[in-house]
Parts: structure tokens; sequence; C-alpha cells
């Protein structure tokens, strides 16, 4: 018998979690899962994107990685145009759409980018 093994959490290291969790969620259109104080040292922040399995925690006390270390975070779509439409008018500063073919022809596919407030990266991408 063999395990499964999913991914559910990813740590974002943030400097300011108050200004972090406003941009993932009032920006980003992240959900707020839970804001929990451990102690006086850790405070553990858990956002989950809209239709995923998957979600980042951001707080206090609980990780090196220095803000805004983190790159690649990648938030996949159906639809480019209206997803990109929706961050821009919250306020999300995302890059240009860019189109990336395979080799040979065939699907194409689009990706734009964007950066948290301490610089975290994230690519917004379609996959049809």
């Amino acid at each position: 018998m063999s395990a499964d093994f999913r991914l559910e959490v990813v740590q974002v290291p943030v400097a300011d979690v108050d200004r972090a969790k406003a941009f993932y969620v009032d920006q980003a259109g992240f959900d707020a899962d839970h804001d929990i104080r451990i102690s006086e040292t850790m405070r553990v922040v858990q956002l989950t994107p809209r239709g995923s399995a998957c979600s980042i925690v951001i707080g206090t006390g609980m990780t090196a990685m220095e803000p805004g270390s983190l790159e690649g975070l990648q938030l996949v779509t159906t639809d480019m145009d209206a997803a990109r439409a929706e961050l821009v008018e919250r306020g999300v500063d995302v890059g240009e759409v860019v189109e990336m073919g395979r080799p040979g022809g065939g699907t194409t596919f689009r990706f734009a980018s964007f950066e948290d407030p301490d610089g975290n990266g994230w690519v917004l991408q379609e996959i049809p």
C-alpha cells in the first residue's frame, strides 16, 4: 500500500502580516481561513485562493525565509483575461500577458506575473 501525498500549504514569508493579509484577501481575493496567535512570538494566518485545494500561510515565528524571497508561486486559471482583469480591478499590479507556444505548434500557455507587497513573486497561468 502506498500513501498519498498532497501539497496543501505553502509558507510565504512576509514582513508585515496585517499588510500581507489585506493584500491577499482584499486585492488577490483569497479566503481568510484562520488567523491565530499561538504565542507572543507566533501568529499563523492561513489564506486560500478561491477554488484551490492548496493554501498559503503567512505569519510570525514560523520560518527563517526572508520576506519577499519566494518566487514562482502559480495560480492556475482557465480564463486568463477574466482573472487578470479581476486582479487589476482589485488593485493588483499584474504584468502584461505573455504567450508561450509548444515547440512545433499546438497549445499555447499564457502567463502574467505580479508580486505581493513584500516582493514574493506570483505567476497567473492559463493552460487550455
